[in-house]
């Protein structure tokens, strides 16, 4: 793969350079260069589609989004040069090329293995719902009324319309929605530190684990922001309720999942069962908060 990369790479230098200004490039060089541009597009193909199903179908996708980034960076190239005039360089054909060669720079950086690139998919939904809680705490530290800076009331003195602050029933349910997002930072925190430690890709039952980890684990960021976009203000106690419950429902599946994979030794079930204990405890709390809505 790094090799047809590579290639892709030194095709996409000549094809720009061809046509970076006049003279005009004569149709047999035309010819040449679109089929070595075509030769090294198709190895490319060609390669990921030798990468075995069985390697992980999270390695896969990785693979093939990589891949993808190179065949469209070519495409683009392509036309920027057939819009382009020929008495100069165009920017964009600039742009397009360099875009090429860091597509193909990336193959360095993909995963070796499936337990590596399950690890990279855990830390990337990590880092989207750490962005998401850190985001709502400040929302919250800013006051009794988010949104004070935009929309006075002059002559009443205070705030008329209370739909754009929490009253003091939100903020109580408010405290144990943002305990159910610290578990789920909690949870993928901790599972990307098991898969780390104790991942393996030696063999199919091993690779289908992780796979499936990664893809229980790909629900718990949007799950979260749904959740943090219905406690805004106006708040719809109700769809709190309901998003709470989808998230909870998807973090103890994770953890669930865990526990019985071959990333959690005897010695790691303990925050496992700490972790399941505190989602149940918070989604607790926000049944008895929202009982009366129902």
């Amino acid at each position: 793969l790094g090799q047809t990369f590579k290639v892709t790479s030194q095709e996409a230098t000549k094809l720009s350079l061809a046509f970076s200004g006049p003279p005009l490039t004569s149709a047999e060089d035309c010819q040449k260069l679109s089929e070595d541009v075509q030769n090294a597009i198709l190895a490319v193909a060609t390669v990921y589609y030798w990468l075995p199903k069985g390697q992980g179908t999270t390695l896969r996708k990785m693979v093939r989004d990589a891949t993808a980034e190179v065949v469209e960076g070519m495409i683009q190239l392509t036309e920027a040069i057939l819009s382009a005039s020929l008495e100069s360089l165009s920017q964009e054909q600039l742009v397009s090329t360099g875009g090429v060669w860091e597509a193909c720079e990336r193959v360095s950086n993909l995963p070796r293995d499936n337990q590596a690139a399950v690890a990279s998919a855990l830390a990337a939904c990590l880092g989207v719902v750490k962005d998401a809680l850190e985001e709502m705490e400040r929302a919250l530290v800013e006051g009794q009324d988010p949104y004070s800076d935009i929309m006075e009331d002059e002559e009443l003195g205070f705030r008329g319309n209370r739909d754009t602050y929490w009253s003091e029933a939100d903020r109580k349910l408010l405290s144990s929605c943002m305990g159910l997002m610290k578990a789920s930072k909690s949870c993928l925190k901790k599972v990307l530190g098991v898969v780390k430690a104790y991942g393996k890709a030696d063999c199919p039952e091993q690779i289908a684990q992780l796979d499936d980890l990664a893809d229980i684990a790909n629900e718990i960021s949007p799950s979260v922001d749904e959740l943090a976009l219905s406690m805004y203000p106006p708040m719809n106690q109700l769809a709190v309720r309901l998003n709470a419950a989808k998230l909870a429902s998807v973090l103890k599946k994770v953890l669930e999942i865990t526990k019985t994979s071959h990333v959690c030794p005897p010695s790691e079930e303990g925050w496992v069962q700490f972790l399941t204990g505190a989602v149940d405890h918070n989604m607790n709390k926000i049944k008895n908060f929202t009982q009366g809505q129902l």
